[in-house]
């Protein structure tokens, strides 16, 4: 067989769904051919590949490419004066109720143009890059009308076409009422409906659409009002969901088929279960859980117990969870919410990849998905969410290069 690169003398976590643990193969090896997987396994059983390069990685781990499947890269301003106030004793609700919160990001970003929201998020993504990553999620929701959403989303496709990665975009208008509505909920939940969300769609500048259903944001029934309109326009939903309180986040996502809920510090056993039949899967935030000092930690016990999938991811934007290192979420996950290695691993992978409804595509190590791969110098996988601001990464690739 003529391939194009071989990485050889390797310890591979497949993250095979069909075996054990994390699939791990020793003495193995991987071959790429245009960009995909054409042969993973036991070097004893590796068939005759013609390689145009060779690569003897010494010993070291290779793992699927890092998958960040939440994320609110593109953004314009900081929110460090919010930081400030927080120290000193104010909620973030209180922040949100006062004008605070994400319109305050509102205004930067609709000030800005796409070239400097590009500019912007660059050095977030890079961040994330050279940790590993080669897949991310990106969400709008700072624009909260049509021109500043579409701009967001576009700006989220050219980092795409700037770096070596793979990125998924999200439509997060539903996330906080703009103050040009005067407090009307019901009725700019009817303008995203009826024109940003179809306009969105038509241009094709979504692969998901989300929203925040909370108290301070919006209700189940206008969460489920933004769902059924992007099921009609064949576009999959997600859910930011029972972060600060229980209202049937987890449950409303299931209703759906949403890809995933995300948060779930509040999530009862119903919404659990929920998760469990419809294959949503359950992203952890643990950025945001630290930054907000928050004490209710999400129901892992429910999720491990009806065997919800679960990812984790950074949720890097400029409010609740300023965090652009998927390394040290990963440990944040181990010391706070106390996920195991085998967690953690599968879920900046495989389960990452099922929330973004990309599994067929990247996620695992198999012949015909993507060649995204990250090689790390570590003596075990346990030293990936050990380590604190520590980079092992030995290199990077992303689609065979």
């Amino acid at each position: 067989m003529k391939v194009d690169r071989l990485w050889s003398n390797a310890r591979i976590a497949t993250l095979d769904p069909a075996r054990a643990g994390l699939g791990v193969t020793e003495d193995g090896a991987i071959a790429a051919r245009a960009g995909r997987i054409a042969w993973v396994g036991p070097r004893a059983e590796m068939p005759t590949l013609e390689a145009d390069e060779t690569i003897d990685v010494a010993g070291r781990w290779i793992t699927p490419g890092l998958i960040d499947c939440h994320t609110h890269l593109v953004y314009a301003g900081t929110r460090a004066h919010e930081f400030e106030l927080r120290l000193a004793g104010a909620t973030y609700e209180e922040i949100a109720r006062a004008g605070g919160g994400i319109l305050s990001t509102v205004k930067a970003t609709r000030a800005a143009s796409e070239v400097e929201l590009v500019a912007a998020a660059l050095p977030r993504l890079d961040a994330l890059i050279a940790e590993g990553v080669t897949s991310v999620e990106i969400k709008s929701g700072y624009g909260l009308e049509l021109d500043t959403e579409a701009r967001q989303l576009r700006a989220a496709r050219q980092l795409g076409h700037l770096r070596p990665v793979s990125v998924s975009t999200t439509f997060l208008g539903a996330h906080a009422l703009p103050p040009e509505a005067e407090g009307d909920k019901d009725a700019y939940i009817a303008r995203l409906c009826a024109q940003m969300l179809p306009e969105i769609a038509r241009a094709g500048l979504a692969d998901a659409v989300d929203a925040f259903m909370e108290g301070i944001a919006f209700s189940g029934g206008q969460t489920a009002r933004v769902f059924e309109v992007a099921k009609r326009l064949g576009l999959p939903v997600k859910l930011h969901a029972d972060q600060l309180s229980n209202l049937g986040g987890a449950t409303l996502a299931a209703r759906y088929g949403a890809l995933s809920a995300d948060h779930l510090e509040y999530t009862d056993e119903a919404g659990a279960a929920a998760m469990a039949k419809a294959g949503t899967v359950a992203v952890l935030l643990p950025g945001a859980f630290y930054f907000m000092r928050e004490t209710q930690k999400p129901a892992v016990a429910l999720f491990r117990k009806h065997r919800v999938p679960i990812a984790i991811a950074t949720d890097c934007n400029p409010g609740s969870s300023p965090l652009s290192s998927l390394l040290l979420t990963m440990n944040m996950a181990a010391t706070l919410f106390r996920l195991t290695v085998d967690e953690i691993v599968t879920g900046v992978t495989r389960e990452a990849a099922r929330a973004l409804g990309r599994l067929g595509e990247v996620g695992t190590l198999e012949p015909g998905k993507s060649c995204d791969l990250a090689i790390w110098n570590v003596e075990r996988l346990a030293e990936l969410p050990y380590r604190i601001g520590h980079n092992p990464l030995q290199a990077r690739v992303w689609r065979g290069r």
